[in-house]
């Protein structure tokens, strides 16, 4: 499988991975008449949210937003995954309010709001916006994570390593089926992580952003700094 790999200075890298989400949603709604995409938790991420609210050609009334996991907090707190994307995008776009979807994972019923979540998903993602950890984990996919196993469901509730530990993510056959995945990664602490994601043996139970690697990677220097050594010179 031949790798998608961009490596572009951290400054850069925001816009031009909007730039490639923007292309992905256009092409997806002028060919089915809509675009769905799940946005991404992280700091990474909101850069990137911040700089495709800038950008001209966004057929935002076609455009559907869900999200690839959520906290166990309210809309409102600072933890929160969808409160970053409305300061970072929601809030600066056109994009009618029906159409993001928000999951209610600060239910008490953890595995009920899955469930009901999973029932307004679309059938297939247009786009998957992705960020890595250091532990290798996307999502709330976390290494040794018995959602990594899930070959049904399509929204499961987690327990994960980090506070807040309550979670909802999506599920290896969401990202499995998915027309486009897109990966970012930025920073030194992410190096290993990538070099085992991209180029380490398969185990997704102990690296599960290998999920991600048929996808489209935006990379700065520092998180690219192993990619060298597995790629040969032109």
């Amino acid at each position: 499988m031949q790798l998608d790999l961009t490596i572009v200075d951290a400054a850069e890298l925001p816009e031009r991975a909007a730039r490639k989400i923007r292309d992905l949603v256009v092409e997806s709604a002028k060919l089915r008449g809509r675009a769905c995409i799940a946005l991404s938790g992280g700091t990474t991420p909101r850069a990137v949210h911040e700089a495709w609210a800038k950008l001209p050609d966004v057929p935002w009334n076609l455009v559907h937003v869900y999200f690839g996991d959520e906290r166990a907090v309210p809309p409102d707190h600072s933890d929160s995954n969808y409160r970053m994307a409305k300061e970072s995008l929601l809030s600066r776009v056109p994009i009618p309010g029906a159409q993001v979807h928000r999951p209610a994972a600060e239910q008490p019923d953890r595995d009920a709001a899955a469930r009901a979540y999973e029932s307004i998903l679309p059938a297939i993602f247009d786009v998957v916006l992705l960020g890595i950890g250091e532990d290798g984990h996307t999502a709330s996919l976390f290494p040794g994570s018995a959602a990594l196993a899930e070959t049904k469901r399509r929204c499961v509730a987690v327990i994960g390593p980090k506070p807040p530990p309550e979670r909802l993510t999506l599920t290896p056959p969401v990202l499995e089926n998915a027309r486009s995945l897109v990966m970012l990664a930025t920073g030194a602490s992410k190096a290993e992580p990538v070099e085992r994601a991209l180029f380490g043996a398969w185990d997704p139970l102990a690296t599960p952003s290998q999920l991600a690697r048929r996808g489209t990677w935006f990379l700065d220097p520092a998180a690219a700094q192993f990619v060298a050594a597995h790629t040969p010179e032109k």
